[in-house]
């Protein structure tokens, strides 16, 4: 039976402190959904790894994450959420679509595995009380995957810098592309940023994440990924200016840096920037566009245009769809998309009302990041790493226990706030 998080001030019993964060189980599967949405297809690695074999490692990740949330919260005590009932939702339309079997059987089992991942993000709801717990999770899961990517570099750089794509970097041990990894990088960096901010790491363990990270970024080449990091930094810090003096300094030092470089090293950002492709290519997306038309001038039926077409590999003849939210109205229609808008809308205008705080921040790097990769970058309506980002935004979102409405008992006195660590604590 599935219940809600009880009230944590029984009668009589006076305040009591408020729960400590996750248990370690509890934080592994989280990690075990990220491993879940790695992905199967990817660039060819130095020792080949059958498809079939990576499929079952990452289907057997979120197995193995239900399976530890469920033993860690065996009575599914779950917290209250907008963002999870929308998440929910969704699974209408994709069953729906799904069960047409237009696009094949393996619909069914990506419907399958999203409930799978939805269900397993509700037991994890228990936690969610705005700590930042996760994040810390979140950025050491990440981060030991870009350790593998730095691993296959050295192991073959060839391998890991293929011209096939256009010496990009690479996964060599692990299929991953170079929107993937810059992804990673990106999310690991601005979430290492923000905590070393608020004094939750050091700054000497934050640049020993961040400098590497960085680096790997820089040889993926990935605009959207880049843009959308500095964007969410912009965003994430700027909420933090009134109330924090290191981020007043922090942000002062950023734009000066930026300044300089724009200055001093404008050729080799444009380079950068524009990975020797023509102007005609880059003003079509690489190629994007062409993709997107075909797919809002295919004939469509009445059901089709309101529920989809099913869950698939996210490609639209033969070709990826690369937009979240075409990929949405393609699979699960307009239903869909807007239970994905509402989603999307729900987490912002929250983060926004929230008053500032170093969760609020790293909530709102996260957002603005997704929002931002959502336009060339597909994954918001499937189980995918755009998702799990969205899902720790909401957790850090959440109202505390002994803040949500209905928890405290008429004339009694509010739980003491949750003491700030006074030593920094090491990200990896």
């Amino acid at each position: 039976m599935v219940e809600v998080a009880a009230d944590p001030l029984r009668d009589g019993a006076g305040p009591k402190p408020r729960p400590a964060g996750p248990p370690g189980a509890a934080r592994a599967a989280w990690a075990l959904l990220g491993l879940n949405v790695l992905g199967s297809a990817g660039a060819q690695t130095v020792f080949p790894i059958p498809r079939s074999l990576i499929q079952m490692v990452t289907m057997g990740a979120l197995a193995a994450a239900f399976a530890l949330a469920l033993a860690v919260n065996p009575r599914a005590s779950v917290r209250p959420s907008a963002f999870l009932f929308l998440l929910t939702l969704l699974l209408v339309p994709s069953v729906l679509s799904s069960a047409t079997l237009e696009s094949g059987f393996g619909a069914l089992f990506r419907c399958g595995r999203l409930t799978l991942f939805v269900a397993t993000l509700w037991l994890l709801s228990r936690w969610w009380d705005g700590g930042t717990a996760f994040v810390r999770t979140h950025v050491r899961m990440y981060f030991a995957v870009l350790v593998s990517v730095v691993a296959g570099l050295i192991v073959s750089p060839g391998a890991a810098l293929p011209e096939l794509y256009g010496g990009r970097l690479v996964g060599a041990l692990w299929p991953l592309t170079p929107p993937q990894i810059g992804q990673y990088a990106a999310v690991v960096v601005g979430l290492s940023v923000l905590l070393a901010l608020d004094r939750r790491t050091s700054w000497g363990g934050a640049l020993a994440v961040v400098v590497p990270s960085l680096v790997l970024l820089v040889l993926t080449h990935t605009r959207t990924a880049t843009i959308g990091m500095l964007a969410g930094l912009v965003l994430a810090i700027g909420s933090l200016v009134l109330t924090s003096s290191a981020a007043r300094r922090f942000f002062a030092w950023t734009v000066v840096c930026a300044v300089v470089a724009a200055v001093g090293f404008a050729s080799a950002l444009q380079a950068w920037f524009l990975r020797g492709q023509s102007q005609e290519y880059f003003t079509s997306l690489t190629g994007r566009a062409t993709v997107w038309d075909a797919l809002l001038d295919a004939p469509r039926t009445l059901t089709e245009r309101l529920f989809g077409t099913g869950l698939s590999d996210k490609s639209f003849g033969g070709l990826p769809i690369d937009n979240s939210w075409l990929a949405v109205y393609d699979e699960q229609g307009l239903t869909g998309t807007a239970i994905v808008a509402a989603m999307y809308l729900v987490l912002g205008g929250v983060a926004l009302l929230r008053p500032p705080s170093p969760q609020r921040a790293c909530a709102l790097f996260l957002i603005s990041y997704v929002g931002i990769s959502s336009y060339t970058e597909a994954g918001l309506g499937d189980a995918s790493a755009y998702l799990l980002h969205l899902a720790l935004a909401a957790s850090l979102l959440a109202a505390p226990a002994g803040d949500v409405p209905g928890t405290a008992r008429p004339g009694m006195p509010a739980p003491p706030p949750r003491p700030v660590p006074r030593r920094a604590r090491r990200l990896t």
